[in-house]
């Protein structure tokens, strides 16, 4: 493991800590916030559904039915889950971009670990210099970004 990869991967694992990313689901009542009047329309759209199962009498026996699955689809929207971010999946198209998203091209590397690497010793200065180059050139950087510094450098 290169000194880059080292540094990408600790700052990661603290990323990881202080967001609380572990893939456990967590309640949360963000839904409730975000999206009110969906929320509400559910409630509505249940209860009208309730209703009418009740008038008739092929569906009143099936009720129990409707209040299960009720419950049971409601509670995914009470429960969020952050995903962990690892070094392993950047740069990685498989269905795990579908759960957590192509975050590292997204999220940018916090200045602090773009200066680790630039006064390590134990990064060449050519690393350095490239480092450099993209910062003058895109001002922030990505995780991708510098997930390329770890790459074996090919002849041309």
């Amino acid at each position: 493991m290169t000194e880059i990869q080292r540094l990408l991967t600790e700052t990661i694992d603290d990323l990881n800590i202080r967001e609380k990313r572990d893939n456990k689901p967590r309640f949360s009542i963000s839904f409730i916030r975000k999206h009110p009047g969906l929320f509400i329309g559910m409630y509505v759209a249940w209860f009208a559904t309730l209703a009418v199962m009740l008038q008739s009498e092929t569906l009143v026996d099936s009720v129990w039915l409707l209040v299960v699955l009720f419950v049971i689809l409601n509670a995914f929207f009470f429960f969020d889950v952050a995903p962990r971010y690892r070094f392993e999946d950047i740069d990685v198209l498989d269905f795990r971009v579908c759960y957590n998203g192509e975050w590292y091209n997204t999220r940018f590397v916090p200045p602090s670990l773009i200066d680790t690497i630039l006064h390590s010793p134990s990064v060449d200065s050519e690393h350095k210099a490239q480092l450099q180059k993209m910062i003058s050139r895109k001002g922030e950087l990505s995780f991708y970004d510098v997930f390329t510094l770890t790459r074996p450098q090919t002849s041309q």
